[in-house]
């Protein structure tokens, strides 16, 4: 199952949503990240903590999703409010659709333990929700069932 994460400026959610699903999903999932308007910058802090956990981080770049016409995710999530009112392309069209509102942690203003727990914190959310994906077999539906499947998981009632 392809999943293309989507949040505006594409440098701190999806990105860590792309990397915790790639270092989970192996051969099961593939995910990409990309934003309406990506800042071209991933967030220092996102690699420091996926890297703290052992996972993958240098393929993970900020793109835009005019970037992803032609790659036809199964499934698109968007990880910020934002990015959920945008009007997507058209070419979103066949994909089940899923919006999971993240708190972005890197706008926190606080200690660097504040800081770090609200980064971990996200990467909790986005694991447990990546793991329920593959215990419950998601990536094997697609159209209506992978829409009903991944809306009841986004609203905790897997």
């Amino acid at each position: 199952m392809k999943v293309l994460y989507i949040c505006t400026h594409n440098r701190c959610r999806s990105i860590l949503s792309e990397a915790v699903t790639n270092s989970l999903g192996q051969e099961h999932i593939e995910a990409r990240s990309a934003g309406s308007q990506p800042s071209g910058v991933v967030h220092p802090l996102s690699i420091k903590y996926l890297k703290e956990r052992g996972i993958e981080t240098d393929t993970l770049r900020s793109q835009s999703w005019d970037d992803f016409e032609e790659w036809a995710p199964n499934l698109v999530v968007t990880v910020c409010d934002s990015a959920a009112g945008e009007s997507c392309p058209v070419w979103f069209g066949n994909s089940a659709k899923v919006h999971w509102g993240l708190e972005d942690p890197s706008k926190l203003e606080g200690s660097e333990e504040e800081i770090e727990r609200a980064f971990n914190r996200t990467i909790d959310i986005i694991q447990q929700r990546v793991e329920q994906m593959l215990e419950q077999g998601l990536h094997k539906k697609s159209g209506a069932a992978l829409q009903q499947a991944m809306q009841a998981l986004a609203d905790g009632k897997q």
